[in-house]
């Protein structure tokens, strides 16, 4: 295990569930300074843990352990934190209750601040899913988050990417008639399907028009949606999945007693220096939605990543895009802040 478990007991979540023994499972880099100032959160993604975010740390990068210390806590519902998959019953598969980014930043935020007795935040990070954990950090906490850089991650679930997610849960609800009764029935050979129906939204058109999958090993289309789309999809647990969607369907930093649904000043109210860098060819966190947000924010920088490799340009794959990121964030961690 190369990880660690903070026990956040019984939990009282936003839709008034108690989840009994709940956990974050997380991974830290670095060490915690004296002053306890050099701290950077980077949340994971959908589907993802630690270890997928582990590009983006290294010496001599923004994420510089010899500098900063970094904790990434991973999602709720993603296998290693509490999740359908290892939750005792009554609240194991598919009767794991609805988690949101608000109920996950909560947690990250106790973790912060009860075991490491940090006040300040350096920077908050992460892609996608964790974009919008960045964000939400920035609205939750605006006096303790000096930074936020959100990439390829917008700050709610705008219809369109709704829609995207909606197409996801469908091809596995699918899978048993769309009949909730049989959701235990689920297993990871269905999650096949839903691996086709992402393989779409992931990349650009000019990524599948211009073969780039040659560049990852790939002789054919067929290879590629099957070899990386479909195997990658099929590891993951189906009920962990439809947790994580659900929470990224619902996904909104001003769904909450704070801001009431109110958006825009949930944007507003974010004090954090802002890098958002959405992927140029995003066909589902969209720079458009992303260009809205900067607008709003006091102090944001919008920053695209010109890429045609889609909502992908923020995983860590393609080099001139990590390397986009990584200099963004070096720029950003340079600015001073007024905290």
């Amino acid at each position: 295990m190369d990880y660690e478990i903070f026990d956040l007991g019984d939990v009282t979540l936003q839709s008034g569930v108690t989840l009994p023994s709940a956990f974050l499972a997380y991974k830290t880099y670095g060490r915690l300074n004296e002053k306890k100032d050099n701290v950077i959160v980077y949340p994971t993604a959908f589907g993802d843990q630690h270890p997928q975010n582990e590009w983006l740390i290294g010496n001599g990068m923004a994420l510089d352990p010899q500098k900063y210390f970094i904790i990434v806590p991973n999602l709720l519902g993603n296998g290693l934190s509490s999740s359908p998959s290892n939750t005792p019953p009554p609240f194991d598969r598919a009767n794991f209750p609805q988690v949101t980014i608000y109920d996950n930043v909560k947690f990250q935020h106790r973790l912060v601040t009860e075991k490491f007795g940090i006040q300040k935040i350096a920077l908050v990070v992460g892609w996608s899913m964790g974009g919008i954990q960045a964000f939400q950090w920035g609205a939750s906490y605006p006096d303790m988050v000096e930074r936020i850089a959100p990439f390829a991650g917008i700050a709610k679930t705008w219809p369109h990417t709704y829609v995207v997610l909606d197409g996801m849960k469908a091809a596995l609800m699918a899978a048993v008639g769309f009949d909730l009764s049989k959701l235990n029935q689920l297993t990871s050979a269905d999650m096949r399907a839903v691996g086709r129906v992402y393989a779409g939204w992931g990349l650009s058109q000019a990524f599948y028009r211009e073969e780039l999958y040659r560049e990852l090993g790939y002789d054919s289309l067929e290879d590629f949606v099957a070899g990386v789309w479909e195997d990658s999809f099929m590891k993951m647990d189906p009920h962990n999945v439809l947790a994580m969607l659900w929470t990224g369907q619902n996904a909104d930093i001003s769904a909450n007693p704070t801001y009431n649904g109110d958006f825009d000043k949930a944007l507003k109210s974010i004090k954090a220096l802002a890098c958002i860098m959405p992927g140029s060819t995003d066909l589902f966190c969209s720079a458009d939605d992303n260009e809205y947000e900067a607008k709003l924010i006091p102090n944001a920088v919008f920053n695209p990543i010109d890429s045609v490799w889609g909502h992908i340009a923020g995983r860590g794959i393609h080099s001139a895009d990590n390397q986009f990121i990584d200099e963004n964030l070096k720029r950003l961690l340079s600015l001073v802040t007024n905290g």
